[in-house]
Parts: C-alpha cells; structure tokens; sequence
C-alpha cells in the first residue's frame, strides 16, 4: 500500500472547501433544531454524565419517546461547537466540513489498498464532491456520519495490519481495531457493521480463500478427509476474538436502549406500519431507490417523509422490476466476487461490502427505522459505489492503454 503524500492531501482538501465553503453562512434546519437549539445537554451547566444518559436528541434513553440513537461523542462536539460559539452556526458548519475532508483523505488511503494510485485519488475525489453528501455534510446533524466514518476507517485500516510474517496474528491492531469499533459505534450505530468488513476482507482478501475453495476446504474436513489448515485455524481465532468482543459491545448497546425498539409513527416511515406484502415490497425497492440516488443525484430531497415514495401495494406494480433488476445485477456482482480469485474480484467483493454492510442498520428489513429515505445514511457506502467506479475507470484507461500499444 503506498503512502499518500502531501500534495495528494492539498487537492483534497482544497476540493472538499471549494464544494462547501458556502455552507458555513448556513443556519440550522429540520433535525438541526431539535439536536442543537433545543438540545440541553450543549449547555455547559448540563453535567457530562448526561450526555451517555440520554439519546442524540437530548431524551433520557429511559423514556418511551426517546428515538434510542446513543451517540455520546457526537453530542460531545457539539457541546465543544456550543463553548466556542454557543448557538452560532459557522463552526459547526466548519467542523463538518474539517470532518469531510478527514474522512476523505483516509478513504484515499483505504482505496490504495485495492486500486492503483491514480485509481485511488479519483475515487477520492468522487467521494469528497458525490452530491448525495449534501445532507451529511451541511446539515451538522450529519456529523454522526462523519465522525463515525473517521474510526470506522481507522478501524478497518488497524485490521489489515493484523496480519504478520508467516500468516502469524499480530494481536495489537486487533486490540486498536475493537476500541476504534467501539469508539465509532458511540458516534453512530452503524459504526459497528466496519467488524463484518473486517470479517470478509481477512476471510477472502488477506488469505486468499473464494468461495469454492473455502466450501472445499470445510467439506473435507467435514468428511474426515483432511485436516483444517493451520492458517484457517489463525484465521478462526482472529474472527472468533473479532466477532465475541462485537456481540460484548452489542450487549452493552442493547442495555442501554433497555430492551426497547423506538417507536415511529406513520408520518416517519408509512410502510413500517403497513401490512404485508406492502411492507416487504416497498422496504425492498428502497434498495434500488438509494442505489440510483448514489448513480444519478439528480433529485435529491431534505425530507422524504409520508408520500414521497408511495407505497408499493401490489405484485404488478411495475417498480417491482427496478427491484428485481437490482437484486439480479447484485447477485451477479457477488457471484463474481466470490468465485473468482484474482485482484478485480477482491476489489468488487469490498467495494460490495462496503455498499451493503454500513447500509443494513438503516434498511428497514431487520427492524424499522425512524424515515423512508434519509441521503445522510448514504455516506459510507457510497464509499463502495466510489470504488466500483474507480475501479471500472482503471479497468477501461488500460484496456484503451493496451489498444494504442497495439
């Protein structure tokens, strides 16, 4: 992997100003009043101990009303926004933007583990102007985005250097990995899917396994013809710590929500209390909705609330093949990533992993969430989506490189 150097980062940066320069004269709006002018806990005589007490928006996680989003270390930089400026928005503004460009500059150091140099920066760059971080960036309740998204990365890049000499486990960016987790995980939730990317790169990216040889490999083992390799056993043992310190740190997460799923209302999200298969249908062509905000932003809204997408309330109802379409070219993308060894193959599968992981929490298929589309979600994997085109633009400059040659 090759450093990054200067003046990489000088493009970046100045990249990231000149695309937001104008949101510090921005005020607070929609969920900005709620989480910054109506929020206490910003109060300097508010005690800290509130903060870990209470959600995101300033309730006690106790109280049945709370929306149960614990991001302490969130509420913590607006507290430290509120003792420079109190309720001016200029330095919150500039805060986000300094966060953007922070987390930009280290996903150009993620990417050049799985694209060239030049490949990298355009992905980087993709990543620090994508409209869809509009919301994330210049709302400054989208700083759980970017806050989160800095340990998340920090976190995955600790993980890849877990691995020493002669395959041998190095424990202490392990050890670093699972308190950057946690550390993430304290300013958004979805901070804690970066241990399934973690997972999925040690398993096919730094031992090499596709998909056919690990299925080969444990029915052997399975039929008593053969023994568990030694680097599989290095490998189970990484992932077992991994995954037993991420269950520990869901416990801790699920005591203090106390048991308790939020509840929304039909105005937040319409489909969350629709019966099936309405709701199945709809939660399930959101994917291909937020799939082409990321290809096509050309209609971005601030509120996707009540009827911005209508529900999808029958089997013929023909947006059910954009969902089907979506699924099949995502089948097809796996199957190819998994199957295949080489180094295009590796990229694609993370690229994928980054897409789908950091996105689950906010899917609505496993528990509602407190909106239909929120662009703000979008932040990391759209970090997937900027690899996949860097890599596809790497792909076709040295095919016509080779046909010039020629």
């Amino acid at each position: 992997m090759a450093d990054i150097n200067l003046k990489e980062i000088t493009l970046i940066v100045g990249v990231v100003a000149a695309c937001y320069w104008n949101s510090l004269f921005c005020g607070f709006v929609f969920d900005d009043v709620s989480a910054i002018l109506d929020n206490k806990d910003l109060h300097p005589s508010t005690p800290l101990k509130t903060l870990f007490q209470n959600d995101f928006w300033g309730t006690p996680m106790s109280e049945e009303r709370s929306h149960k989003s614990y991001r302490p270390l969130t509420v913590l930089t607006f507290r430290l926004n509120y003792l420079l400026s109190e309720l001016k928005p200029m330095s919150y503004h500039l805060l986000n933007m300094i966060f953007h460009a922070v987390v930009s500059v280290i996903f150009l150091k993620v990417c050049r583990l799985f694209l060239d140099n030049k490949s990298s920066v355009i992905a980087s760059l993709l990543f620090a102007v994508h409209p869809i971080h509009t919301e994330a960036v210049t709302g400054v309740v989208g700083r759980a985005e970017l806050l989160s998204s800095i340990f998340f990365l920090a976190a995955f890049l600790s993980y890849t250097r877990s691995k020493g000499p002669d395959n041998s486990i190095v424990w202490t960016p392990i050890a670093l990995t699972v308190f950057l987790v946690a550390v993430a995980t304290l300013c958004k939730e979805q901070g804690i899917t970066v241990v399934g990317i973690c997972c999925v790169y040690e398993v096919f990216i730094a031992q090499g396994y596709t998909l056919p040889l690990l299925c080969t490999t444990t029915g052997q083992f399975l039929r008593g013809k053969g023994s568990i390799p030694f680097s599989m056993l290095q490998t189970l043992v990484k992932l077992i710590v991994l995954m037993f310190s991420t269950l520990l740190l869901v416990v801790i997460r699920v005591q203090v929500i106390q048991s308790q799923l939020p509840v929304f209302t039909r105005f937040d999200n319409p489909a969350a209390v629709s019966p099936t298969p309405t709701r199945q249908l709809t939660f399930n062509y959101l994917l291909p909705v937020n799939a082409w905000l990321l290809l096509n932003p050309s209609e971005l809204c601030c509120d996707w609330t009540m009827g911005t997408i209508p529900l999808i309330e029958s089997l013929l109802d023909i947006r059910n093949l954009a969902t089907f379409t979506f699924f099949c070219f995502l089948g097809t993308l796996g199957v190819f990533s998994l199957r295949y060894s080489g180094d295009s193959s590796k990229t694609v599968l993370m690229a994928l992993c980054l897409m789908a992981l950091p996105f689950i929490p906010a899917s609505n298929l496993f528990f509602p969430v407190g909106f239909v589309v929120a662009e703000r979600v979008l932040y990391v994997p759209s970090m997937g989506f900027c690899i996949l085109v860097a890599h596809g633009w790497q792909k076709i400059s040295t095919k016509s490189l080779r046909q010039n040659k020629l």
